[in-house]
């Protein structure tokens, strides 16, 4: 309902008009749930508790384990192949190809394009946090933002998030919050001057100077302090398990039972999953505590696949799935996801502790949010400057199991890569197609993933509902629905979204980080 201001101008009626105002929207915002939007970093699909049978000890993630358990997995769950192209999508609601599918540094900008010229999401495209402040929500984002960085309105505040603790580059360093000679660590509006570390510990440290313990902080304070009759949207992106391969000692030595491990990275991997785990089970608490759980609705899933190639620290495992991240083998695509909490269940009791293998785009959580706060996803702002419309489709009516399919049938997933129905197709040369052991890697195998899969124009077929591993390529055996699958990528691609992004003097964001006292930020008007 929407509160009208009366005709007249008397203090009294104003007075009344306000408190009237006032109640309109407590009672509208009384019956919209709480929603926390988790996204890991880097997460391997073998590196979760409910995706081990049987389990080993070498993955203890019980927090996780005990929330799908009393929500629902999502079996068939896809992000791009690797970080920025993932969050741009998940902040805008577009699939990638049609908002940003590079990995762009957020120092970079076109002079020449002041709509889209910049890393990250397009400057006039309506951020999902702006729709939920419209709808009365409390809205803020912790951790890693790495969808824009050149002017105020693509910082997540300009994305409409009252508060913002977090970094904007693909990494920083967990003790430091360095990228190269700056800080990276911002306060909603301004450097976060007096919260990085000083000491540069060297892959262990205390946990009080670690940033994930700090970012953790935060999200306590946040949940301890909001007002639980205002309905709120919490998205935080951990760092955890994004290099470098930095943790808390105390959390590394649980795992020194482990052995024939290439230089201890899977020790370094697993410990840091473990804390991520630890955190999540706070926030459970805190929100069970404070009376919220029964009105909160979980999301987690990872950015893309664990990475696990040639020259990283990158040591997940993605076993038995083929491929790693940056590449679109389900390794690399097909990643850890979830719903939960106490909402959930409330609302459709008979899905809990279910597995869903409809298909799930991170770009699909932009509408399904929208849905349960009660607003238009619709993107009209984007359509002013003949920007693409949002792709999101709501999934919360298959969630809850009123609708017995998902509503998505297709992802356009790059421009050489296409998930419909059953199958995948992949055209051109295709990296890292290999696969991975239980426990991976080992004492004598370098973390590297270097086959290459000469799919050529015509592509390789896969039916990874029959075939998740991707060991048998169908394309001589099923020519007409690989021509099928060609004929809709090549469609598809006519709607590629790829504007210039770079060509401005990168000087210009060195100079605003010197005059904000050594830290990265905005540095464009």
């Amino acid at each position: 309902a929407k509160c009208k201001p009366p005709r007249g101008s008397g203090v009294f009626l104003m007075l009344a008009w306000a408190f009237l105002c006032a109640l309109v929207a407590l009672a509208a915002a009384a019956d919209k749930p709480h929603i926390v939007m988790i996204l890991v970093d880097d997460f391997g699909w073998a590196n979760v508790g409910y995706h081990r049978q049987p389990a080993t000890r070498e993955v203890q993630t019980p927090n996780l384990d005990m929330l799908v358990s009393e929500g629902i997995e999502l079996d068939r769950a896809y992000s791009f192949k690797f970080c920025s192209p993932s969050r741009c999508s998940l902040q805008s609601g577009r699939l990638p190809t049609h908002v940003n599918v590079l990995n762009l540094d957020p120092n970079v900008w076109n002079p020449n394009d002041p709509i889209s010229g910049f890393a990250g999401i397009p400057r006039n495209m309506t951020g999902v946090a702006a729709h939920l402040r419209t709808a009365g929500y409390r809205t803020h984002q912790v951790g890693k933002w790495d969808a824009g960085m050149a002017t105020y309105d693509h910082t997540p505040e300009g994305r409409g998030y009252e508060t913002s603790f977090g970094y904007f580059h693909h990494a920083n360093d967990y003790w430091t919050e360095h990228v190269g000679p700056y800080v990276d660590l911002w306060n909603t509006s301004t450097p976060a001057h007096g919260q990085n570390g000083s000491v540069a510990y060297n892959v262990t440290g205390p946990e009080n100077a670690y940033e994930e313990h700090k970012f953790a902080q935060h999200v306590y304070s946040i949940l301890n302090e909001h007002n639980p009759a205002e309905p709120l949207f919490l998205n935080y992106d951990f760092h955890i398990v994004h290099e470098p391969l930095e943790m808390p000692l105390a959390y590394y030595n649980m795992f020194n039972f482990m052995t024939d491990d290439f230089q201890n990275h899977r020790q370094r991997y697993t410990s840091m999953v473990h804390y991520m785990d630890a955190v999540m089970g706070n926030i459970t608490q805190i929100l069970q505590s404070r009376g919220m759980w029964d009105n909160t609705v979980v999301f987690l899933q990872s950015d893309n696949g664990g990475p696990s190639f040639e020259g990283s620290q990158h040591t997940a495992n993605n076993y038995p799935l083929r491929g790693s991240k940056m590449t679109n083998w389900e390794g690399g695509t097909r990643v850890n996801a979830f719903v939960s909490g106490g909402y959930l269940k409330t609302a459709a009791p008979g899905m809990i502790g279910k597995k869903l293998d409809g298909l799930v785009h991170i770009a699909d959580y932009y509408a399904t949010i929208c849905q349960l706060a009660g607003v238009d996803p619709t993107d009209h702002r984007a359509a002013a400057v003949n920007l693409p419309p949002i792709d999101s489709l709501s999934m919360w009516d298959y969630f809850t199991g009123k609708n017995a399919t998902s509503p998505r049938t297709e992802i356009f997933m790059d421009v050489n890569a296409l998930r419909m129905g059953d199958y995948k197709l992949m055209t051109g040369p295709n990296s890292g197609g290999c696969w991975m052991g239980p426990q991976y890697p080992n004492g004598t195998d370098d973390p590297s993933c270097n086959t290459v899969v000469k799919c050529g124009e015509s592509g390789c077929l896969f039916n990874v509902m029959e075939d998740p591993t991707e060991h048998h390529d169908l394309a001589a055996e099923q020519p007409e629905k690989a021509k099928e699958l060609l004929a809709r990528l090549t469609e598809l691609n006519k709607g590629f979204f790829n504007p210039t992004r770079t060509g401005g003097p990168l000087e210009k964001a060195n100079k605003q980080a010197e005059k904000n006292g050594g830290f990265w930020g905005p540095f464009l008007p």
